[in-house]
């Protein structure tokens, strides 16, 4: 008897707009909860940043457009720090529909049990899905790296300076965590004004109003600047103030009233150093959260190019055979046998040190032990009743391969592919830290402790809080690797 499908009618149009609210009512609460938060966390951040977001959406658009007609002057004006706030945009606008759409999924799903008049026999996946959420350790070990990946994409929106900024290094210099700081407020900025293009045609008037969009970004829509100081006084038209032991005076024309504070004047803003500075006054909290772009990003870029070629070399090898098999893995026998930091310090020693060296260099040096994984899969595989009556009914061996062996295969591979992305992000800022992965002053967790490792002891939060992240980090994808071997392991269910 067919399963009575259940009838959208009936459900309040509250749980299809907010995320979450279904499942609450049905009585999931953690998945609930997780909806709920994390949607109501990106339309809070949405408020709070709408300026930034408003000027990425523009800029973007503007770009494209540029992009079509002079392809010229939108290179001339494109920057890596516009890219990331048009990511971060885009971002910031797909995820809430996504919770969305992803939250009335599991509440349809929900009521389908419900109204099921019987409980039809589940798939491998669904069963390991069920058996995964019931691991609250590894959900929450999901939870939060959905959360450092949002942070790593929200990175422009979230951080409260440039991770490049040296703020008045000799009053911001090695300031301990929720320090608090004094600025004025300067009338004009000290960032260097890009020249507007000269002309009323179509080329021209884009590319000003991409600069302009530009150089807001990159000041945060702040058309002031701010000079950190150790104290001031006002005499007369003058202000007189202090920083380390030198003092100097700028006129009060020359600065900008951005509040009206009782307790202090217009022209003074405190700002506060949520996780310290380093040697150069740089915000630790700000370049904690662009170093995470990196180190995440190169994780999994480096393990979808690795499992990906390890899938193909060892479906090759074992599917095939013969002296297919006995090339494929005399070249992995090779690989393996050979120190692989060895290898990575001869490359980036012979052709230098980049972010994309990295990536390929990491990718080709860790696909052997998956190859071997799915080598070992298809073996068994192949001799399986239905690969046999695939081939007798004379179905060609791709599609074979691609319909009925690698999909029997994925299970391992996910369960390496998770395990691998947290030693990936340890080689990668095991590198970085030498001095041989990511160059400063671009951060990368790696590279952030390598320039606290000197004064460890006496400014310990330079090193700390990059180190916690990486530990966070790999724990958590370490877990979710046991939770999902776990859950599709039928020996490991209960």
């Amino acid at each position: 008897m067919a399963a009575q499908q259940p009838n959208d009618s009936h459900v309040p149009v509250w749980y299809r707009i907010v995320p979450g609210l279904g499942l609450l009512r049905a009585g999931k609460t953690a998945q609930g909860l997780f909806f709920v938060l994390a949607f109501t966390a990106f339309i809070v951040l949405m408020v709070l940043r709408f300026d930034l977001l408003t000027i990425s959406l523009r800029s973007l658009v503007t770009g494209l457009s540029l992009l079509v007609l002079s392809p010229v002057n939108f290179q001339q004006i494109f920057t890596q720090e516009i890219l990331e706030f048009w990511i971060a945009a885009l971002y910031l606008l797909l995820v809430p529909v996504l919770l969305i759409y992803f939250s009335w999924r599991s509440y349809r799903k929900h009521l389908e049990r419900q109204h099921a008049a019987g409980s039809g026999e589940l798939s491998l996946w669904q069963l390991g899905m069920i058996s995964f959420k019931r691991n609250g350790i590894s959900v929450a070990a999901s939870v939060v790296i959905f959360l450092l990946y949002s942070v790593a994409f929200l990175a422009p929106f979230l951080a409260p300076f440039s991770p490049f900024d040296q703020q008045d290094f000799l009053v911001t210099a090695y300031q301990p965590p929720l320090t608090r700081i004094d600025a004025l407020v300067l009338d004009k900025h000290r960032t260097v004004v890009i020249p507007q293009r000269q002309g009323d045609d179509a080329v021209a008037s884009l590319s000003n109003a991409l600069i302009t969009d530009s150089q807001k970004l990159r000041s945060r829509n702040r058309d002031y600047g701010l000079k950190f100081v150790d104290g001031y006084r006002v005499e007369g038209e003058q202000l007189f103030y202090r920083q380390g032991i030198r003092e100097k005076s700028i006129p009060l024309n020359e600065l900008r009233s951005v509040h009206d504070g009782s307790s202090k004047p217009g022209y003074i803003v405190t700002k506060t150093f949520l996780l310290g500075t380093d040697q150069y006054g740089r915000d630790i909290f700000s370049r904690v959260l662009y170093g995470s772009r990196i180190s995440l990003s190169i994780g999994f870029l480096v393990v979808l190019i690795s499992v990906t070629l390890g899938t193909v070399i060892g479906v090759s090898s074992g599917y095939f055979g013969g002296w297919v098999d006995s090339i494929l893995m005399r070249i992995v026998d090779v690989l393996i046998a050979f120190p692989a930091l060895f290898l990575i310090l001869i490359i980036i020693a012979t052709f230098g040190n980049s972010i994309y060296l990295i990536v390929i260099t990491l990718s080709f040096t860790g696909w052997m032990g998956v190859a071997r994984i799915v080598r070992g899969q298809v073996l068994s595989l192949k001799e399986q009743e239905f690969i046999l009556a695939a081939k007798s009914l004379g179905l060609s061996s791709a599609r074979i391969i691609f319909r009925h062996v690698m999909p029997n295969t994925l299970t391992p591979v996910i369960v390496a592919a998770t395990l691998r992305i947290g030693s990936i992000i340890l080689t990668e800022a095991g590198l970085s830290f030498l001095g041989l992965g990511v160059q400063p002053p671009t951060p990368s967790w790696g590279n952030i402790i390598n320039e606290g490792r000197d004064s460890l002891l006496n400014h310990w939060w330079i090193s700390t809080f990059p180190g916690i992240a990486i530990l966070t980090t790999v724990v958590s994808f370490n877990l979710i690797g046991d939770g999902i071997r776990d859950a599709l392991d039928p020996r490991m269910r209960s």
